[in-house]
């Protein structure tokens, strides 16, 4: 956590490969020549960054890798999980520092990430307010619905927004879901496989349709029970139903998940769910508009 902001610096989660990520994505927006650059020279210029719509601000590391490795340089005016109100209008957040086709080089692929990573900060920021307003004390999560080749930037925008990212990758964590079910023939046999892999180290969901699957689940060992597809109230009765009956026996967590959004999540909040998982939070989500401008010099 930083002291001057009082917030977490998730850039220092990120893996040692993300700067090859930010290399490719200028690598496919330059396959060959770039002809813009050709008209535009190399003179210094300066670009205004500007959110012309309401959300939370994330991205920032990336797109301070997109100029670094354009010899540019980036000056923040508002900082990483802000919520940027433009009302109607539009607000610089950054200005941009380099040569004239350097910065049209990065411009693109910079906006273009900051305007998922934002609009995924954005909803996760919204979910855990209605968590709050609720008062409820379990995990909202993201899922492993993600954009190909561009998991790591909405991960991280999830924790800027202030919610959980539930498992990164197949390696994070086992879930056992229907196919794995019919393949291996019942959840016990899919379970006693993933134990004999995993080990102490990774904990083991199962996603069940019915409280008879959950419980074969928990007798099988699994650590997580993901009720899938349940309405409101019947994920409550499951849940309290399962705890009740296993309480002293054995400790799981139960997960719902399935078709949950922001405006049908609360019926869902009860104190023996303890996780909520949304694929909503990096799917359909809107993107929060952002341009780049040349400062013109008189």
């Amino acid at each position: 956590m930083s002291a001057a902001t009082g917030r977490s610096d998730f850039s220092h989660l990120l893996p040692t490969n993300w700067k090859k990520q930010v290399a490719s994505w200028l690598d496919e927006d330059t396959p060959s020549f770039d002809y813009g650059g050709f008209v535009v020279g190399e003179t210094e210029q300066t670009a205004a960054l500007y959110c012309k719509a309401k959300g939370v601000l994330a991205g920032v590391p990336f797109f301070d890798e997109v100029f670094a490795q354009l010899g540019c340089r980036v000056e923040w005016l508002a900082r990483e999980g802000d919520e940027i109100d433009p009302k109607g209008g539009r607000v610089e957040v950054a200005r941009v520092y380099g040569r004239a086709r350097h910065l049209l080089l990065g411009e693109r692929p910079a906006l273009n990430m900051l305007a998922r990573a934002s609009g995924v900060a954005t909803r996760a920021r919204a979910l855990r307010a209605i968590k709050d307003q609720h008062n409820w004390h379990g995990v909202i999560a993201a899922t492993r619905k993600t954009t190909p080749g561009f998991r790591i930037v909405e991960k991280y925008a999830t924790l800027v927004g202030g919610v959980d990212t539930h498992r990164m990758d197949l390696s994070s964590m086992i879930m056992l879901k229907d196919n794995h079910i019919w393949a291996t023939g019942s959840i016990t046999n899919a379970v006693k496989q993933a134990r004999s892999v995993g080990g102490f180290a990774l904990k083991i969901e199962v996603e069940c349709r019915s409280e008879a699957e959950a419980d074969e689940a928990i007798q099988a060992g699994a650590d997580v029970i993901m009720l899938d597809n349940f309405d409101g109230p019947g994920i409550r009765a499951a849940a309290k139903s399962l705890k009740d009956r296993w309480r002293g026996k054995h400790s799981f967590l139960i997960e719902g998940s399935g078709g949950l959004t922001e405006s049908n999540v609360a019926p869902y909040f009860c104190p023996d769910i303890d996780i909520l998982s949304f694929g909503s939070i990096t799917q359909s989500v809107p993107h929060i508009d952002f341009s780049l401008k040349v400062i013109q010099k008189k």
